[in-house]
């Protein structure tokens, strides 16, 4: 309980920096950008989210730029990018029920579902998690692009009327395979250090006892 509570101190320490403020911000966009895709207004709701992930990148700049790293900082940052992922793949999921590709949109959440677990289990022992490595950044990359792409000129997209032009459904079917596989390749680089940590913990347990 000890480790917890120390781990809870450390992760509030000089925590009141511009990177934070931008996590935080990005994190309260999300609900604005399902508001205005359930209330149909598409375009508002893609410039929304398109803004919200500019924070993501920004954030991270001004971080490693003006020496802001914090360890709120590096949960914040990951929560951040979790909670908007499942908010844009749930829009999707709903837009393309009658199409097949919904089920690979599935696979998102299951991976989310899968980091949240983990994280929780690694928290649960008083570790801290993973910060996310190289994979893990360039997947969420690639996840934010396409979907902002897919939001934009898939079915029913916000750019499509506009510019009279849709993505062919076999596309969006390519695009959405490459962010699954970058997807994929990040969750099993998270696998490594996450048994490690946990051998570790259960090392220095024993060591104690």
């Amino acid at each position: 309980m000890s480790n917890v509570s120390n781990n809870i101190k450390d992760l509030f320490k000089d925590c009141v920096t511009v990177p934070n403020f931008l996590s935080l911000v990005r994190i309260l966009l999300i609900p604005v950008f399902a508001v205005l895709m359930i209330k149909d207004y598409v375009i508002a709701a893609v410039i929304v989210i398109a803004f919200a992930e500019f924070t993501d990148m920004l954030d991270g700049y001004i971080a490693r730029k003006f020496n802001q790293i914090t360890a709120l900082g590096k949960m914040l940052d990951p929560i951040a990018d979790k909670l908007s992922q499942i908010a844009i793949v749930i829009i999707l999921i709903i837009k393309y029920w009658n199409n097949a590709i919904k089920y690979l949109f599935f696979f998102f959440i299951a991976k989310e579902i899968v980091m949240l677990a983990g994280g929780a289990v690694l928290i649960a022992k008083g570790l801290k998690p993973a910060a996310a490595a190289i994979w893990g950044k360039l997947a969420t990359c690639v996840f934010c692009v396409v979907m902002i792409i897919v939001l934009a000129l898939g079915e029913n997209g916000a750019l499509c009327d506009i510019i009279g032009y849709t993505l062919p459904n076999a596309v969006t079917w390519v695009l959405v395979s490459i962010s699954a596989v970058c997807t994929l390749a990040s969750l099993l680089c998270y696998i490594p250090p996450f048994i490690k940590q946990l051998k570790e913990n259960k090392t220095d347990n024993e060591e104690k006892e």
